[in-house]
């Protein structure tokens, strides 16, 4: 019965299926364009996707490399997730003018400030290119010579495919190999904070409300693309202008109700749906516990200054969330793979696989897959595990290590390339370490060091035997006592002078020798088999992946998100963590009262929001008297879909895109309908926030507020 379940489930198609996958929205028509109806959506596929006509695609941005934000105004107002602006954020805050934690609101469009670095991408058009790509690849016989060809192909068709002198070629890999696309792209570089509330808002709840549901986080920032009189991507200037977009995204202040039709539009990062059961028990069992371990072991260390020095809790604020969102997620992600029986439901697929393989007489080409993913998963285990642990605490989690990692590749080019090389990098390398050092505390960064290289030496494999006689007492203290990597100035003496005097300097360094023992030991002794065996483990995965397609046709396979753009759609719904326990799809400003905690950094409530909530000075945002904040639906998102739109039936905006419940975050490598849910604010709390709260009515005057619900449209 488990494997009749099983098959109805993946090609079948029952309503709960329908609202999983992330889609490419040029390739919307047909299968995924009446599933979408028939949940309620009343637009067309070129209503979403059309290359050569206004549509909603011209709305989504790349929102800086790793989130999504999306154009809700003719004049480029960008609205994203405040976690997504929280760099830009901490970057304008002092303990002067903490906008962290009083917010910040541009007034008038020369308040907004510039954010050197920041650049927003919009996509174009997308192109099918596999034929191309994969031109002359069948015929050779090694792993490593496809991959070389397809890199050569890759480069040609991105060089030579049409564009205008501002635009660039993407070309991403779609089903494990299997299928080639590319994105012709814009992408503008001045790009401006116009409005963020203070953190006790916009990360309402902090870490302990991280993946959780019921939520209560005003979760937004607001950005504007600037451009060049032409309308054109361009770098920062007092000339440019504010960016005028092929489309804006209508905002609804109609609300949702359980069972609405939602879709969310945005650039989903990594999601791993068809790896075979023995990668996801690796997982599972070996390589989650290790990195939740490292950063847990970090977390601890960094709260306990935070909580008892403001400014370490500037300095770190940014750093801490970042470190805490994927510790949070691989543990819920742990629990969620094991709760919904993941592992064994993907064996019973597999032996289904097996069984069509024979029907269809495919033995010699498909037969020996799953046999060679076991081998290569079990030889692999180990240096996988010494990968985690090496990137976890080496290049990740301990901030000393990770500037002196810098360096050691700096030494690496020199050595492969000479001196020239070298200067051309070492004014850009010195430079880039300023901001790094504006937010690094050396007190912090010992204690966190010698938390984790204790754990490093004690619990990774393949250690060389000068790793092995390190005292782990004493190595950290004589880092920090005696490196000057602990401060700019240091670290600038050190790069004094020629190549020569510089790494003759650099091999005295007690932290840069730590640092090296570390890198050398992982490129000898890790690196290269890790990487064989991932070659083979990639090769097979791209066969396993096309098998699938050819044993299953009617299959709903969707490819795996790349941080491409892709769409996913669903609808308002509520869902059962546990026994007796029934979750509603939306929460309202009454759990933030009983969340409320005085002067909590996690749950306090600024004054101003306390007087709106007491006199029940709502505006038009409110609903029945009520205030809505976030609600959840079962759109399948992941990391990168923050900041994401969602939308209705009509393609109007009604919630941003931040969270998953904590029960459902293993839908990145299994999606379960029952308990995968993704967390929205609604827009009406945004709305409200901006009006009421920041007093900007000038930033709601340039949206287009609809009521698609009522008629008007």
């Amino acid at each position: 019965m488990r494997i009749l379940k099983l098959l109805i489930v993946l090609l079948s198609f029952p309503i709960f299926a329908q609202q999983g996958g992330m889609w490419i929205p040029s390739m919307l028509k047909g299968m995924n364009e009446s599933e979408m109806q028939r949940l309620g959506m009343k637009i067309s596929a070129e209503d979403i996707y059309d290359a050569n006509n206004s549509s909603i695609k011209d709305a989504i941005i790349h929102f800086d490399g790793g989130c999504t934000s999306e154009i809700i105004s003719p004049k480029g107002l960008l609205l994203t997730n405040h976690h997504c602006g929280y760099g830009e954020i901490q970057s304008h805050s002092t303990v002067e003018h903490d906008y962290l934690q009083d917010g910040f609101w541009a007034m008038s469009m020369d308040k907004e400030l510039p954010n050197p670095g920041m650049v927003a991408t919009l996509i174009v058009s997308i192109h099918d290119v596999t034929n191309t790509v994969l031109e002359g690849v069948a015929q050779l016989s090694s792993e490593t010579d496809k991959q070389k060809k397809i890199q050569e192909n890759i480069s040609r068709v991105q060089t030579s495919f049409p564009k205008e002198a501002w635009q660039e070629n993407k070309i991403k890999t779609f089903y494990e190999g299997n299928q080639y696309i590319l994105f012709v792209t814009e992408t503008f570089k001045d790009i401006r904070l116009v409005g963020a509330p203070p953190s006790s808002i916009g990360k309402f709840g902090s870490d302990t409300d991280n993946w959780v549901w019921p939520r209560h986080t005003g979760d937004f920032s607001i950005f504007r693309i600037y451009a060049n009189k032409d309308n054109k991507p361009a770098e920062y200037s007092k000339d440019n202008v504010p960016y005028t977009p092929k489309h804006f995204l209508p905002v609804s202040i109609d609300g949702i109700s359980e069972g609405d039709f939602t879709m969310v539009f945005g650039f989903p990062g990594r999601t791993q749906e068809y790896l075979p059961s023995f990668a996801v028990e690796q997982i599972v069992n070996t390589l989650n516990p290790a990195k939740i371990e490292v950063r847990d072991a970090a977390l601890k260390v960094q709260d306990g200054f935070m909580r008892k020095d403001q400014a370490i809790k500037i300095q770190y604020a940014s750093k801490y969330a970042s470190v805490a969102n994927y510790w949070k997620k691989w543990i819920g992600e742990s629990q969620g793979l094991k709760k919904s029986n993941a592992i064994q439901l993907k064996k019973e697929y597999e032996t289904e696989f097996l069984k069509q393989v024979t029907k269809n007489g495919k033995q010699g080409e498909y037969g020996n897959l799953l046999s060679s993913f076991e081998k290569n998963y079990s030889a692999i285990n180990d240096y996988a595990l010494a990968r985690d642990y090496f990137i976890e605490v080496a290049l990740r989690n301990t901030e000393l290590l990770s500037a002196g990692f810098k360096l050691y590749q700096l030494e690496q080019v020199y050595k492969a390339k000479g001196e020239q090389a070298f200067n051309d990098r070492k004014d850009n390398t010195v430079k880039g370490f300023e901001s790094f050092y504006k937010d690094f505390n050396a007190q912090v960064d010992e204690k966190v060091a010698e938390k984790l290289i204790a754990l490093y030496l004690e619990k990774s494999p393949l250690l060389s035997s000068d790793l092995k006689a390190l005292d782990k007492n004493k190595i950290v203290n004589e880092v920090y006592s005696k490196s000057k990597l602990t401060s700019y100035n240091g670290l600038k003496s050190l790069m004094e002078g020629d190549a020569k005097k510089v790494f003759k300097n650099l091999n005295k360094d007690k932290g840069y020798l730590l640092v090296k023992k570390l890198a050398d030991n992982y490129y000898a002794n890790i690196a290269p088999k890790y990487d064989a065996l991932n070659l083979e483990i990639g090769a097979l995965q791209r066969e396993y992946m096309k098998a699938q397609l050819e044993m299953f046709p009617n299959g709903r396979f969707f490819p795996d998100a790349n941080s491409t753009l892709r769409i996913t759609y669903g609808q308002v719904k509520g869902y059962n963590p546990s026994d007796a326990v029934y979750y509603e799809p939306v929460t309202h400003l009454e759990g933030v009262m009983e969340k409320y905690v005085p002067g909590d950094y996690e749950f306090d409530v600024p004054a101003k929001l306390l007087d709106l909530i007491k006199n029940k000075d709502y505006g038009q945002y409110a609903e029945n008297g009520k205030m809505p904040v976030c609600f959840i639906a079962t759109n399948h998102t992941t990391g990168g879909n923050s900041g994401s739109p969602a939308l209705d039936a009509n393609g109007n905006l009604i919630g941003l895109n931040f969270d998953r419940v904590w029960e459902g975050t293993m839908s990145d490598i299994h999606y379960d309908p029952e308990i995968c849910r993704n967390i929205m604010v609604d827009i009406r709390y945004v709305l409200f926030i901006i009006d009421k709260y920041a007093g900007a009515k000038h930033l709601i005057d340039e949206m287009n507020l609809v009521h698609p619900k009522k008629g008007s449209n």
